[in-house]
């Protein structure tokens, strides 16, 4: 009888992309699920303290969330008072999107556990392997913008 080992590609980097993508977000969500916040809502918090004062076109391309879905985002983190909108004074029509004192209050209490969690996530790293993956990282992303 003939052993015939079958090897086993390793999965694509799209996938391993993905894996990491949803395990951060899990994490994420865990972390600001008591302030009553999603990890997008979060994400788009960071955008704003960042750049602060974006269209909503602009904040939803720099959050990864559509046009459509970052109208209810911003409505929801408008009622809770941690952005508000006016008028961009250079375009009247365009309403700009701008963190509040409550808003940075919150990244703030946040900061620590966030920068915990990235930590964990390249604890196996040297600092030269994490500097790599970040410009590894940024390359990838500039390849396919």
């Amino acid at each position: 009888m003939l052993d015939t080992q079958v090897t086993k590609a390793p999965p694509s980097l799209l996938y391993m992309v993905k894996q990491v993508e949803l395990v951060v977000r899990s994490h994420l969500d865990e972390l600001v699920r008591p302030s009553g916040i999603t990890a997008l809502q979060y994400t788009a918090l960071t955008v704003l303290e960042r750049h602060d004062g974006l269209s909503a076109a602009q904040l939803a391309r720099d959050s990864f969330v559509t046009a459509q879905s970052i109208a209810d985002l911003v409505r929801s983190l408008e009622g809770r008072g941690l952005v508000r909108r006016e008028r961009n004074p250079r375009n009247r029509r365009e309403l700009l999107i701008l963190l509040t004192h409550d808003g940075r209050e919150l990244l703030a209490r946040h900061a620590g556990p966030v920068r915990e969690l990235e930590e964990r996530m390249v604890r196996d790293l040297t600092a030269h392997q994490t500097e790599q993956f970040r410009q590894a990282l940024t390359k990838t992303w500039h390849a396919l913008s």
